[in-house]
């Protein structure tokens, strides 16, 4: 028979300690996106008012794409400075279908299987 009392102490020394790990942030004058109002932009916040993509920009977002380009992604057209994980890289190796970090190009998914 073991004793369970070294572990029940071990887990209440975890949770009286857990508290003091994180140190308090102090915030330095910059204030919260969401805050106490979630739904109103904080005062004074930056604003876009024109996004001007570089030549390079459409390039760089259709990379691993074969032309003709497809309609699905006319997206890109009024994509702006919205955050999509479609024009970044994603991960490497097998899951690389894009080729974005570089390799062998595969003529399709399957085919890497």
């Amino acid at each position: 028979m073991t004793c369970m009392f070294p572990r029940a102490a071990a887990s209440v020394v975890l949770i009286l300690a857990l508290p003091g790990i994180a140190p308090a942030a102090e915030p330095s004058g910059a204030s919260f996106v969401a805050g106490l109002a979630p739904h109103q932009r904080p005062q004074g916040a930056p604003t876009v008012r024109e996004f001007a993509p570089d030549p390079d920009w459409r390039e760089r977002a259709l990379t691993g794409i074969a032309a003709p380009v497809p309609p699905s992604l006319g997206f890109l057209n009024n994509q702006g400075t919205w955050y999509t994980p479609f024009n970044h890289p994603g991960m490497p190796g097998h899951y690389d279908l894009r080729q974005w970090h570089g390799g062998a190009a595969r003529a399709t998914a399957n085919a890497a299987r």
